[in-house]
This record gives structure tokens, sequence and C-alpha cells, in this order.
């Protein structure tokens, strides 16, 4: 059983959605006891990321405690960017902690907020794309992106007039700024792997 996170933020139900389509176990819930239980988690998002990490409140806590000690996280969108220490969204925010960087605005002289398809350059030894080749499209929807300073993560990036982190991995967290729920075929393969991580009990 994957959880997905319900903090009433965004795109819960529509992730939901995606992983029922594929035939995957997945219940959306902030209860404690159900965080505990899951093989996985998945904290999803679309908000301003202080307003999100207020909405989160105290669950924030238990999924730290939960993903420190091995169980696999996705953090999408927003709920991707939350993995990191502190973002600037609308004054300065304090994130998990669970992946070390910033979360800033998208440099000037790019469209913003932006929102379309972008190619990803595809770490090949990333359990989260086995299966996807190289490089795949992703659809994105932001207006702030994650500058990774953390040395132990594994990241990926498209090109948007610079190198926008699309993807981060750190043992059993891994996180995607893009929407693998909007994000056709390959966007489900990317849960469905996930969904396997969560399967075989983490990191393969």
């Amino acid at each position: 059983m994957i959880v997905v996170i319900d903090y009433n933020v965004g795109n819960v139900k529509s992730v939901c959605n995606a992983f029922r389509y594929i035939g995957c176990d997945v219940e959306l819930s902030c209860d404690a006891e159900a965080i505990r239980d899951a093989q996985g988690l998945v904290l999803p998002g679309v908000a301003a990321f202080g307003y999100a990490v207020s909405a989160l409140g105290s669950t924030a806590e238990l999924v730290k405690e939960v993903a420190l000690a091995g169980k696999p996280l996705l953090g999408i969108c927003v709920g991707f960017q939350m993995l990191f220490d502190q973002s600037s969204e609308y004054g300065r925010h304090e994130g998990l902690g669970l992946i070390g960087g910033q979360v800033g605005p998208i440099p000037a002289g790019r469209v913003i907020p932006h929102m379309g398809w972008n190619l990803v350059d595809l770490p090949s030894d990333v359990d989260l794309f086995a299966g996807m080749g190289d490089a795949r499209h992703f659809y994105f929807a932001h207006s702030f992106c994650a500058e990774v300073a953390d040395e132990e993560a594994t990241v990926a990036y498209t090109d948007y007039g610079f190198e926008l982190a699309a993807f981060v991995q750190k043992g059993n967290i891994y996180g995607t700024q893009f929407h693998p729920e909007k994000s056709g075929k390959w966007g489900l393969e990317v849960l469905r792997n996930f969904y396997n991580i969560c399967e075989k009990g983490g990191r393969h």
C-alpha cells in the first residue's frame, strides 16, 4: 500500500487516480498509523511553498521520521521542493531538510511560470527511471526551482535556458519537479517504478 499524504493542497486526488489507473494499491490519508504502516509515501503539492508547509503541519515531522528510517518517499512539484532545506517563495520558509539545497525563483529572462513539456536527461543508475531510456519528456508547472547542494544526491536536469533540477534522489528519498500524473505514458511509468520500489521494500 502506498499512502498519498492528504493535506488539502492541490493535486492529491489526481495522483491517487494515476496510481489506481495503473493498478496500484493506494490510499489518500494523513492518518499517522496509515503513514507508519505504508510501504511508501507520496507527498504531492500545488501551492505556494509556505502555505504547503503550513498545511502539512505536524505531519511534516512524521514524514521526516519515517523517511529517515528508510521508507520510500516521493515528493512531486511543491512536494519535491519541500524536501529541501528552505524556500524564498513569499518570505523565508523552512522545508523538511531531507536533501541539502535551497528553493528560489526561476532566473529572470525565462517564461514564468514554466508550464509545459520539457526533455529530462535520465541518469542510467536511477531505479525510478528503470526501462525508460536516456531521456523523456515530462510536464512542468512551476515558478520556483531547487538548487541542489547535497553531495549525496543524484540529480536529473532539463534545459530551461539553464540547468533546471527536474529530479533528485538521495537513497530512499525521491523528488520530481515535474508532474508524473500529468505526463502521459512515461509519467505513469515513473509512478509504476516507484510502486515497485515500495513493493520491494526500498531501493535496489
